[in-house]
């Protein structure tokens, strides 16, 4: 919040001039100030001074200064200000609109006593309050005034709610009363609300709440029914003066409060329900504040002041920028004043409902604003000033806004568009639609007003893609649905809704017309579309021209203009349409007739005389006689009868001219003699009904009239004879009969017999109506009559006469009726028969002559055949078994179907011409398959097959022609035909007929000639696949030869063979054509090749250069010289890259070498500077002499590699003797040993290195015996033998090594007898130290080889005891291991036992292990957390065993979390007074105070286990060593707090001990060094405030949140220790390490505790007793004396106690009294549990007859 001095409106005075009063008016635009002198100055937005005017006294003789201004308000329209006088009047001047417009008393109402204060809530009602204690209305409009209430107390100030449907009065006496003229369905009471404790001239009613102050320095917010909600108490704040004054916001979440120098505000937060106070506003010598008066829009307070002066300051919460162009300024929490920086024009958004307004965005071209709330979306148009707000639930922000109309914003989210109108807070209407484009929906809000219509409100949008709805939002019905067959791309209504325009995809415009449910196909292409605005006409543009509909009631009439561009825009302004259409860079402008639209415009507004007026300035042509048409329709409509008169003339019809002139005349006459405008006169009516051809509607209104006569006379006029004798009866009329005569009469005259014969027909003559039909050529209606009456029917005379009539006039069918009733049977068949009656014929032939039936049926189907029924005779037929006339007929009817039934039922010869007719319309038809049917079965297949031929349908034609012609017939047939479609250039059909006949090759061959090579390959690719690679390679030579390289190219590469392409474009001297195939196509290397290629042609310079830009030149010269072009790469290398000559002629020798010229190759080595390559090329052609030569006379340090070269030679003939000379030579007798070792001469080689490598001597004879081994089986069998020779020559030493070296895996029998006979002859034989040391090699294999009893059996016969045990320990021979130790070491017994538990614990074999160490087996099971199973075998054997496991269980539990199980174990095996277990028993008890849920009835049993574990220690540690050590005291306190806990648990269970509940939870504050600090606090604090004990509750949350605080701090530092000096609460706790109450918890204590701390009723004191101590601490605050504790409360016990047989333990009476009866009328059984524990701790319990005593 801020307030910001804007600007001083008045200077501040010396003295005393008091401002009485200020004023905003409703629209923000004007400020009025009432000075000292009376005289009230107006000010503008901006501060401005621009007028002023004085006040007038009441009596003028007692002058201007014998009143004072005590109220000023500006009405609702800002045009009127209300005057408040202490001279009891108030007067309303009017002020005008205008700056400077003359001020004049409109209004006075002189009261009894003096105004005191006055407001203006809404239009005529101004509200003010009288020194005599009243409350009285004043109505503007009927200059009375009147009282609301009275009471008996000055009113000190008045004020009204945010809607000013409600005041509020404060009263001298401090009372608050509140009236309603509208509570707005609140249903909050009225009258008295509240007293306050001082008069209340600060009052303001905001929008929750009702705020007043006054002289005591204390503001007090009031509830909605005068309950408080919280006080601001400035009483001790020295610098605070009284509080005279307040203000609150227009939109309610904002006061302001003014005192002396200081502008206090207090801001609503809705988050927390509750008033926030702001920095107070200092303002140094401003002096007290006398009044305030804060602007409409929020933005600005007016502060006056008791010198005069006037201080304008700026009010927000905040301010932001919006996209550099608007300023956003947050007035209050549902309050924002948006400003256009550009114009400077401002906007107030603002939450009817009070909610926060989050974030504002400007949309649509910076013209919307969007903004929401928590629970509503606001809406507004700036330039409109148009202001919505919706309900609207949050939706993610994920809503997309549409601003296409100016009327309605519409919005989209998940699928659901809703549509909000700018200026209404209902939501317009919401529909379910996918489709997001503004172009597929279309909404009307009012456009066009419509006669009869006052809303109007529609909208068009698509269900589905091919689907349009059209909704009245105003009723909420739908007014239209239209189903199309296309997609729809575009859809508009026109402004009034009535008419809808759509486009589909296929650019076809449509035109639905609402009302009448028809659509319209107006144009087949449509490229734009449009309606004029403010009109019925519609501009479009098809292929090329500008079509105009200006009539849309006939879409066939339009009007086009050629166009040559497109039409981009529509404009209509200054009474001129123009279309604007873009012709390449120019754009042109059609005009439109605005004549014509300016007609459908008048018709719309309902404007005949301007819609005529304009048709007579038009020529006459087909669309002005349709306007014509319609003007007349909608003015008989609307009964303008002049309009309808002049557009018939018009049209020509002098006949309704005529008539209309005539009704228009009476209409005239009418309106004269009654008024108006004469067409609601009944004649007038009447005739336009008669106009309208509603003769019974015209009669209805004669008759209404009691005109008899001129209906009568209007039906005679028309020669309605009967409805005018109908008239006349109903009437009675006299002249009746006379009527009746004169209308026989009349048809006589007028020869109108037959009319005159149903006249005497009604009358009863019938045989004179007889003669009269007769006459009149109407024998039927005479027969009708003769048959209906029976004596007609006797009369033979008549009906001689009759069937004469009848047969004369060809009348068959009646005469033979009128026959069949007379009974003569024969002349009615013969009447029947002439007349073509057939039905009737056969029906009375049936019974009266059966054997013509058949005869009768034949001549009905000839008859309906010459009738070209042919359908209708083919039953007939059948019926009369003439099955080919039957046939025909069904040929003829075209019944196919029914002609190939009854063919089925004939012979084959007669049904074969027929069914070749039936196929061939069939054929016709396109229904090949029943075709073939009808000719096969009609032998005609061969038409069958030119059917199919015709049709394209070859797989059938030839299926068909397969079954009735040899194959080479097909064969040839086809083929014949193909070759004649391929004539004719059709080479698909002729390739469908090769592939019928199964003959691709032909087609193929076909594709071949025509070169129509793309569907060749096709054909091989189905037919000849294996040939596919070679036909691309075919037509790839056969385009190349053409010189078609780029198709070419294609066969190629399909055929896989890019080197052909490459080479082809080579032999055109096309590289680079080649060298991007090879590129593409080819290899990773094959490109440089055709590089290469490319360079090698260029040759010289050229070719580097072009492998230089290639990169490729070094590679090109190592591939020149790889393929043996040493010519180009001596070339390239010279020109390019002389660095590369060495390597090349090294290449270019190695070449010769191959090709056997040694000799260059030899110049070209050393060329190279490889002259040892030479001299190595000699010595491997053993051309000795010349590799002598070369390295003499090249490389001298090769002389000894030609020795050796020819010592090789000599070696490979196997002449030693050479070899050796040659390398002595050469000083290499290394490579001497090698040859002879390679020879498996090993003396030689050993010879040979004593001589000249002595060095080497040892290593070599260690090889020689290495090698032995090696050589598999055999040097396996070598070392046995060599071994038992030396072992024959008693070399046993030798002998043992030659055993010990046999190393045979695959054979372990003959290592194993190697090694027992190595060990045997080291023991027999050798000395002690090596047979140890032999066996000691020997064993370990021996056990490696699973050996373990042989191995043991040798370590024993040299008493390596120790090593025998190991050996059976490894082969698990643990009895033979313990034997042996047994006897022969006793001392390896335990080293055995151990190894064996070992390897049961290894192998897991607990069970075992328990019979032989039941300590290891018991710590096995712990390892494996077989918990159970290890406290069952520790049980069984003692109770430190058991302990110590349980101990061990316990503490893995604590780890896991689970201390509620752990607690149990103790519960089950007891608590023992082991010094071990205490850090268990501590942790236990810590888990527990800080677990969270503990403070409830339900954690009784988890309380009641610990505090039972605990006293069973406490009795242990009393028989211990442990008695009265520290640990015991601690753990005597944790038993104590334990049994607080679940009696606490206890009571929480019962009602009626909440008390008792309560009272502990403060007790355990004492001991907060062992609990949690802050939860012990929020503990007490909440139990406190459950039994209303606030003041204990305030301290302890009090404290609480200082914990709260302090935890997240980090230290104890902070702590105020005062509430609690003189308790025995310590003051030195342990900080928790984290916090114990959740946040939420946490919040809803602050908010408490706020509210309380601004409780003035209570005191933040712990409330004390009789010693003047806190009552529940036990040390006496003076004495020092220290009471005990009561056992089941905590507090201490001062009398009326009761003593336990256990020192030290007492109760207070009257809680142990009120627990005992808790325990028996609940009967809880934890309430049970505490008094068990209790008679065990304190050493039984009292008689409960003494307890009540």
């Amino acid at each position: 919040m801020q307030l910001r001095h804007l600007r001083t409106l008045l200077t501040p005075q010396d003295g005393i001039a008091r401002v009485t009063c200020m004023a905003w008016s409703a629209s923000s635009a004007r400020f009025a100030v009432c000075t000292a002198d009376r005289v009230v100055l107006l000010y503008d937005e901006q501060g401005e001074q621009r007028d002023k005017f004085s006040t007038k006294p009441a009596e003028a003789k007692y002058g201007r200064k014998s009143y004072v201004v005590k109220g000023m308000a500006f009405s609702p329209d800002s045009t009127k200000i209300a005057i408040g006088q202490t001279d009891n009047i108030v007067y309303v001047y009017r002020i005008g609109e205008e700056w400077g417009d003359k001020k004049v008393i409109c209004n006075k109402f002189i009261q009894t006593s003096a105004v005191t204060c006055l407001s203006w809530p809404a239009e005529n009602v101004i509200v003010f309050g009288l020194a005599e204690g009243k409350v009285r209305l004043a109505n503007t409009k009927n200059n009375k005034s009147s009282t609301i209430y009275g009471t008996d107390s000055y009113v000190v100030s008045l004020t009204s709610n945010v809607s000013g449907k409600g005041i509020l009065s404060g009263h001298a006496d401090g009372s608050i009363v509140r009236f309603f003229f509208d509570d707005e369905g609140s249903g909050e009471s009225q009258g008295k609300l509240v007293t306050h404790p001082c008069p209340p001239y600060a009052l303001a009613w905001a929008s929750n709440s009702i705020v007043a102050a006054g002289c005591d320095k204390k503001i007090v917010a009031y509830g909605k029914e005068g309950n408080v909600i919280q006080t601001f108490d400035y009483s001790r704040d020295s610098s605070e003066k009284e509080f005279t004054t307040a203000a609150a916001s227009a939109g309610g979440q904002s006061v302001v409060i003014g005192s002396y120098d200081r502008l206090r505000v207090l801001n609503w937060s809705p988050r927390r329900s509750a008033w926030e106070e702001g920095r107070p506003k200092e303002v140094a010598h401003l002096y007290t504040i006398t009044a305030l008066a804060w602007k409409r829009d929020g933005s600005q307070i007016c502060v006056g002041t008791l010198c005069g002066g006037v201080e304008q300051f700026e009010y927000c919460l905040r301010r932001s920028i919006y996209k550099k162009k608007f300023e956003i300024t947050y007035v209050g929490p549902s309050q924002v004043i948006v400003r256009n920086l550009s114009t400077g024009t401002r906007i107030v958004l603002k939450s009817q409902y009070g909610y926060e307004i989050e974030e504002v965005k400007i949309l649509g071209k910076d013209r919307y604003l969007v903004a929401h709330t928590s629970d509503t979306l606001l809406l507004g148009d700036i330039s409109s000033n148009k202001l919505s707000e919706v309900a609207w639930q949050g939706s993610g922000g994920n809503e997309k806004f549409f601003f296409g109309n100016e009327n309605v914003c519409m919005i989209f989210n998940a699928g659901e568009l809703t549509l909000v109108e700018y200026g209404s807070n209902d939501i317009l209407g919401s529909v379910r639609t996918e489709f997001m484009n503004p172009h597929l929906v279309s909404v009307r809000i009012n456009e066009r007003q419509q006669r009869g219509v006052e809303e109007n409100r529609r909208l068009a949008y698509l269900i589905d893609i091919k689907t349009i709805t059209i909704v009245d939002l105003v009723g909420g019905y739908n007014a239209g649905t239209v189903s199309h067959d296309s997609k729809i791309d575009w859809l508009e209504l026109n402004e009034t809704g009535h008419k809808l325009l759509f486009r589909d995809k296929k650019m076809r415009l449509q035109l639905y017309d609402i009302e009448g449910s028809t659509k319209t196909t107006i144009l087949n292409y449509c490229s734009y579309v449009q309606w004029v605005p403010g009109s019925d006409v519609v501009v479009a543009q098809d292929w090329n021209s500008l079509c105009v509909w200006y009539n849309i009631d006939a879409p066939e009439q339009v009007t086009m203009f050629p166009l040559k561009g497109d039409i981009v825009d529509l404009e209509r302004n200054d009474g001129k349409t123009e279309v604007i259409v873009s012709e390449g860079v120019n754009t042109v402008s059609y005009t439109l007739d605005e004549g014509l639209i300016e007609f459908g415009t008048a018709i719309d507004d309902g404007d005949y005389y301007r819609a005529a007026a304009f048709l007579e300035t038009l020529e006459m042509s087909t669309e002005t006689e349709a306007m014509w048409k319609t003007l007349s329709r909608l003015a008989l409509e609307a009964r303008q009868l002049r309009i309808a008169e002049r557009c018939f003339a018009a049209l020509g019809s002098v006949a309704k001219v005529r008539f209309l002139h005539e009704t228009n005349n009476i209409a005239d006459q009418a309106a004269q003699e009654h008024g108006g405008d004469g067409t609601e006169h009944y004649r007038v009516r009447a005739r336009l009904a008669m106009l309208d051809k509603n003769y019974k509607l015209a009669e209805m209104v004669f008759l209404e009239q009691d005109a008899t006569e001129e209906a009568m006379n209007m039906y005679q006029e028309l020669h309605m004879w009967d409805e005018c004798i109908a008239v006349a009866e109903a009437k009675g009329h006299p002249m009746l009969d006379k009527l009746r005569r004169g209308y026989y009469q009349w048809l006589l005259d007028t020869q109108q017999e037959e009319k005159a014969g149903e006249v005497q027909e009604g009358q009863g003559d019938y045989l004179a109506a007889i003669s009269l039909y007769l006459r009149a050529g109407l024998p039927a209606k005479a027969a009708r009559l003769a048959m209906s009456r029976d004596e007609l029917l006797a009369n033979g005379d008549v009906i001689d006469r009759v069937s004469a009539a009848l047969i004369r006039g060809e009348l068959y069918e009646q005469a033979g009726d009128l026959f069949e009733k007379v009974g003569n049977p024969r002349k009615t068949l013969e009447c029947y028969c002439k007349g073509s009656a057939f039905l009737k014929a056969v029906e009375l032939a049936r019974l009266a002559f059966p054997a013509e039936v058949v005869k009768l049926e034949e001549a009905w189907g000839d008859h309906l055949v010459q009738q070209k029924q042919l359908d209708a005779a083919i039953n007939h037929y059948i019926e009369a078994r003439c099955s080919i006339k039957a046939i025909e007929a069904a040929l003829g009817a075209r019944q196919w179907k029914k002609a190939i039934y009854i063919l089925d039922l004939q012979d084959k010869e007669t049904a074969a011409k027929y069914y070749l007719k039936i196929a061939q319309h069939y054929a016709a038809l396109q229904e090949y398959q029943v075709a073939e049917e009808l000719y096969t079965k009609g032998d005609h297949t061969k038409d069958a097959i030119d059917m199919y031929t015709q049709a394209g349908l070859w797989e059938q034609a030839h299926k068909l022609a397969v079954k009735c012609m040899s194959e080479e017939e097909v064969s040839v047939l086809y083929t014949t035909q193909a070759q004649e479609m391929e004539k004719q250039g059709k080479y698909k059909e002729a390739e469908r007929l090769y592939i019928a006949v199964n003959e691709p090759d032909l087609a193929i061959t076909m594709y071949k000639k025509c070169k129509m090579y793309d569907e060749m390959v096709c054909l091989v690719a189905k037919y000849h696949k294996n040939l596919l690679g070679d036909t691309h390679l075919h037509l790839g030579k056969e385009l190349e030869a053409e010189g078609r390289l780029q198709e070419a190219e294609y066969h190629y590469l399909e055929a896989k063979d890019w080197k052909a392409t490459v080479n082809m474009y080579r032999a055109n001297d096309m590289w680079e054509e080649a060298y991007r195939v090879a590129k593409t196509h080819g290899g990773a290397n094959s490109y440089k090749h055709v590089a290469y290629m490319w360079a090698k042609s260029l040759g010289g310079e050229a070719a580097v250069k072009l492998l230089s830009k290639f990169g490729l030149l070094e590679m090109a010269i190592d591939h020149a010289a790889d393929t043996r072009v040493f010519e180009f790469a001596f070339e390239l290398a010279r020109f390019s890259m002389k660095q590369k000559m060495p390597e090349i002629h090294l290449k270019y020798a190695m070449f010769l070498e191959d090709e056997g010229k040694f000799e260059e190759a030899a110049a070209e080595f050393v060329k190279a500077g490889k002259p040892r390559e030479a001299v190595l090329m000699f010595v491997h052609n053993q051309d000795w002499d010349a590799a002598q030569r070369v390295a003499e006379a090249h490389d001298p340090d090769s002389v000894a590699d030609v020795l050796v070269g020819q010592a090789r030679f000599a070696f490979e003939q196997r002449d030693f003797q050479k070899t050796e000379a040659f390398l002595l030579r050469a000083q290499r007798p290394e490579l001497a040993i090698k040859y002879y070792k390679e020879a498996g001469m090993w003396s030689e080689a050993l010879r040979i290195c004593k001589e000249y490598v002595p060095a080497r001597l040892e290593e070599l004879q260690e090889e020689c015996s290495r090698e032995a081994p090696k050589k598999g089986s055999r040097g396996t069998e070598g070392l046995l033998e060599q071994a038992q020779e030396w072992e024959q020559a008693g070399e046993y030493t030798q002998a043992v090594d030659c055993y010990l070296k046999v190393q045979d895996l695959s054979n372990s029998v003959l290592m194993e007898k190697c090694l027992l006979k190595a060990a045997e002859l080291a023991i027999k034989f050798l000395g002690q130290s090596q047979s140890v040391e032999v066996t000691r090699t020997v064993a370990p294999q021996l056990v490696a080889m699973k050996k373990c009893s042989v191995a043991a059996e040798l370590y024993l016969s040299l008493d390596l005891i120790q090593e025998a045990i190991d050996a059976f320990i490894e082969g698990e021979e643990w009895s033979k291991a313990k034997r042996v130790a047994k006897e022969l070491d006793p001392r390896l017994e335990q080293y055995v036992d151990q190894h064996y538990k070992e390897y049961l614990k290894n192998q897991g074999k607990v069970d075992s292990l328990v019979g032989i160490d039941v300590m290891a087996a018991l710590d096995m099971y712990a390892e494996q957390e077989q918990w159970e199973k290890c406290l069952e075998v520790a049980a069984k054997q003692n109770y430190k065993v058991l302990h110590k496991y349980v101990a061990l269980y316990a503490t893995h539990l604590i780890r896991e979390g689970s201390w509620d199980k752990a607690l149990s174990l103790y519960v089950h095996h007891g608590a023992p007074a082991n010094l071990q277990n205490f850090n268990i028993y501590k942790r236990l008890f810590v888990e527990m105070v800080n677990a969270s849920g503990m403070n409830c009835a339900e954690a009784y049993s988890s309380w009641a286990a610990l505090r039972d574990v605990l006293f069973q220690l406490c009795e242990n540690l009393v028989k211990s060593s442990e008695a009265n050590t520290p640990a015991h005291e601690e753990f005597e306190t944790m038993l104590l707090i334990s049994h607080y806990y679940a009696t606490r648990s206890a009571a929480q269970g019962v009602k009626q001990l909440d008390t008792v509940a309560a009272k502990l939870s403060v007790s355990l504050l004492r001991h907060t060094e062992l609990l949690p600090a802050d939860k012990a606090f929020y503990e007490a604090g909440i139990a406190a405030k459950e039994v209303n004990w606030e003041n204990m509750a305030l301290i302890f949350l009090n404290r609480f949140l200082d914990l709260s605080d302090a935890i997240e701090e980090g230290n104890l530092d902070s702590l105020d220790h005062s509430d609690f000096q003189n308790t025995d609460i310590p003051f030195e706790v342990p900080l928790p390490d984290q916090q114990h109450v959740p946040e939420e918890k946490r919040e809803e204590v602050r908010d408490w505790v706020l509210t309380m701390s601004m409780d003035q009723r209570l005191e933040q004191v712990l409330p004390q007793d009789e010693r003047d101590t806190y009552e529940a601490s036990l040390v006496a605050a003076g004495s020092g004396v220290r009471s005990l504790p009561c056992v089941l409360t905590g507090y201490p016990v001062l009398r009326n106690k009761i003593e336990f047989k256990q020192a030290g333990r007492e109760a207070n009476k009257d809680t142990w009294n009120k627990f005992l009866m808790a325990v028996k009328t609940s009967h809880s059984p934890a309430c049970q549990d505490v008094l068990k524990f209790l008679s065990q701790w304190c050493g039984g319990l009292p008689s409960t007859s003494f307890a009540f005593q």
